[in-house]
């Protein structure tokens, strides 16, 4: 069973379809135990980081969150759900995030040209053998919503990397930990593919 945590955030239900559509079970939950018996754990998102910390704060799913990370079961972060993952973020100054990998989200630079948020389709630059992108050619297109991205501390575990005016990191892999700043649930059959490869870890 795959479980979707759920802490009110947009974009659950699309993810959660997604899934299905791979013939996973699945469980948008809040549930600790729940959770903590998935075989595989989803932490999707769109909204602002400072809010959702307070939601997974007051339902009590940071905890879980740290514990299932502990357990070593494989946890894919969707958009806000990276950035969740990090310690702190631009968007809500003096909130600390879940600090499960180190590393800063910032807002996206002011460009001539360039809109924020970046919203549409983007090509990603693999880094290494990201095992999210197992069967995919090179330089795929994604689907962005974002105005903040990743700069994270150890570059090691960045899988994948796209141009928006900066380089931003757009995927991370590191022991159990998997987290895209792309929606791959609204990314076609490469999203799709993506969300085949996290689901047979």
């Amino acid at each position: 069973m795959i479980a979707i945590i759920d802490y009110d955030a947009g974009n659950i239900r699309s993810v959660e379809k997604a899934v299905m559509l791979l013939g996973q079970d699945v469980a948008v939950t809040k549930e600790r135990e729940e959770i903590l018996s998935a075989d595989k754990v989803i932490l999707p998102g769109v909204g602002a980081f400072g809010d959702a910390m307070g939601k997974l704060r007051q339902y009590g799913l940071e905890e879980v969150i740290h514990e299932v990370v502990r357990r070593n079961t494989p946890f894919l972060g969707i958009c806000l759900g990276l950035q969740l993952l990090f310690e702190r973020s631009d968007e809500s100054p003096g909130v600390k995030g879940l600090g499960v990998l180190k590393g800063d989200i910032v807002r996206i630079p002011e460009s001539e040209g360039l809109k924020i948020p970046h919203m549409g389709w983007n090509s990603l630059d693999f880094l290494g053998d990201g095992r999210l992108f197992k069967g995919l050619s090179r330089q795929p297109y994604v689907y962005f919503v974002h105005s903040y991205y990743l700069r994270a501390e150890d570059e090691g575990i960045v899988t994948a990397v796209t141009d928006y005016g900066t380089r931003i990191h757009a995927s991370v892999e590191s022991g159990n930990i998997f987290a895209c700043q792309f929606h791959p649930e609204k990314s076609s059959d490469v999203g799709i593919q993506i969300l085949r490869n996290f689901v047979e870890i």
